[in-house]
């Protein structure tokens, strides 16, 4: 079992940014893939970002903005967001699944821990 929780998340002026975090539980963190995904409201959860062994993969909505990053030692993902705009305005999701899982990290059907949620929002 891997418990997440998020943090970081809050109000920001388009064109700023923030730093998501997401402590795991667990003695094998650094053996797990890890991501995060995205919900606004009436929307599907929509995948942001993610980090396979030392492969990262993003949405194209946030490549270029957005960069993934672990810390195996303090057991914590980051997503540190950059240039924010209103449509980025979600509640961001942490994730995690075993490491070397099969199917892309892309399908929020193919993880298997979710955090809590942390809201992002973002004004014009």
């Amino acid at each position: 079992q891997v418990q997440l929780v998020e943090s970081g998340g809050g109000l920001v002026q388009a064109g700023g940014s923030l730093r998501l975090s997401c402590a795991a539980s667990g003695r094998t963190f650094s053996s797990y893939d890890m991501g995060w995904f995205r919900q606004a409201p009436e929307k599907e959860r929509e995948f942001v970002a993610a980090i396979r062994f030392e492969t990262t993969y993003y949405s194209d909505s946030v490549k270029g903005r957005f960069t993934i990053s672990r810390d195996n030692a303090k057991n914590t993902i980051y997503l540190q967001m950059n240039s924010l705009k209103p449509e980025d305005t979600a509640v961001y999701y942490c994730t995690a699944r075993q490491g070397g899982a099969y199917g892309t990290p892309r399908d929020r059907l193919n993880w298997n821990y979710w955090g809590q949620g942390t809201q992002v929002t973002v004004s014009s």
